[in-house]
Formats: structure tokens, C-alpha cells, sequence
């Protein structure tokens, strides 16, 4: 799957790049274990079997994302990118050592420091309904540094568009979707109202 996507991506756009395409196969793949295990155990403490994802989310539509922040000398007043909750089960993040990432934490944002020996996790839309609100979304964004350029890589594990995403907890707060409704539900309100929005459209 991956290899598939990596190989269209990097020799359709640009011939030069090919040459990385056997690495970005070999994270994806590795990163992906990584994230279906991290939901695996996430899982057990809403009661989910070992199982649960590989029997209701595969093939997966999790995509790998590589994120330039050129520097900006007005850096307090440019995001590199805006608050924002991220759509996937969860999202593993590895960041240079430059800084920028800050999430919301009680009305205030709170940097993430970088550490060269460690990923961020964060939980996204899909893991907060599956879980009823066990684990949360959280916002967050990226400011722009002053002189340096910040680079990162992210992995958004996503299942496949037309997974159903409903909580076995009852009573369940969410009312059930597939990826491909909620993602057409975000983009129709970005598109007339600026805002992602997100869970609150699918509250019961």
C-alpha cells in the first residue's frame, strides 16, 4: 500500500526524488506497526479486543506527511500552522530540534519541547468518539521560528473511508460515521465558515 502511494507520489512529481523512496517505504511501514500497536494497548482500557482494529479498520488509509516551516521574521504573528485537531486515530510526529509545536492545555498553549530520542503521540478526532471521550483530541499548532527552518514528519493512522467509527461504551455521545462523512463534513465547514468544527457536529 504504501509503496504503491510513494512510488506514484515521488516519480510522477519529480524524477530526482526517487532516490528517497525506498526510505519512506521502509518508515511508513515500520511507523504504521508502531501505530497499530500503540492502538492496540490504547484500546484496552475501553474494553476494546486485541484485535479490534485489524478486524474493523484495514486496509487503512494512513498517510505520511513531510512538513517545511520556513523561518519568518514576524514569527509571534505567523503560524507555521494553525490550531487545528487532527482527524486520525492518532498521529506520531517526529520534530527536528528547532521547536514550535505547542498544544492547548486549559485555555493556554503549552509548549512541546523537542526530544531527539522520543515521538509525539497525539490522539485524534476518530480515537475520541471510538473511545467516548476517553482519550481527547487535542488542539494544537505550530509557531514559526524567527531565523531557522523547522522540519518534521508525521504519520496520521487513519482506517479506510468507509470504516464506521462508533464507540461500543454506552451511552454512546457520538452518533456513528465513516471517515469519508466526517471528512466531507470538516471540509464543508472550512469551506463556508473557516472552522474545521469537528466532533461537535456529530454530538448526540
Amino acid at each position: 500500500e504504501y509503496r504503491a502511494k510513494t512510488k506514484a507520489l515521488l516519480q510522477n512529481s519529480n524524477p530526482a526524488l526517487a532516490k528517497i523512496r525506498s526510505r519512506l517505504e521502509a518508515f511508513a511501514t515500520r511507523i504504521a506497526t508502531l501505530a497499530e500497536n500503540l492502538v492496540e494497548i490504547l484500546g484496552i482500557k475501553v474494553n476494546m479486543n486485541s484485535n479490534h482494529f485489524q478486524e474493523n479498520y484495514l486496509p487503512q488509509s494512513s498517510f505520511v506527511r513531510l512538513n517545511r516551516y520556513p523561518p519568518c521574521p514576524i514569527s509571534s504573528k505567523v503560524y507555521g500552522l494553525l490550531p487545528h485537531s487532527d482527524t486520525s486515530f492518532i498521529t506520531i510526529l517526529y520534530q527536528d530540534q528547532i521547536g514550535g509545536l505547542q498544544l492547548l492545555k486549559d485555555g493556554k498553549w503549552v509548549d512541546v519541547k523537542p526530544n531527539p530520542s522520543a515521538l509525539v503521540v497525539n490522539i485524534g478526532d476518530l480515537f475520541q468518539a471510538l473511545s467516548n471521550n476517553v482519550y481527547k483530541s487535542i488542539k494544537h499548532r505550530v509557531v514559526a521560528a524567527e531565523e531557522e527552518e523547522r522540519f518534521s514528519t508525521a504519520f496520521f493512522y487513519c482506517p479506510f473511508n468507509d470504516a464506521v467509527i462508533q464507540s461500543e461504551n454506552k451511552p454512546a455521545l457520538y452518533k456513528k460515521f465513516t471517515l469519508r462523512e466526517y471528512r466531507q463534513q470538516t471540509q464543508q465547514d472550512v469551506n463556508q465558515t473557516g472552522d474545521k468544527v469537528g466532533l461537535s457536529r456529530f454530538v448526540l
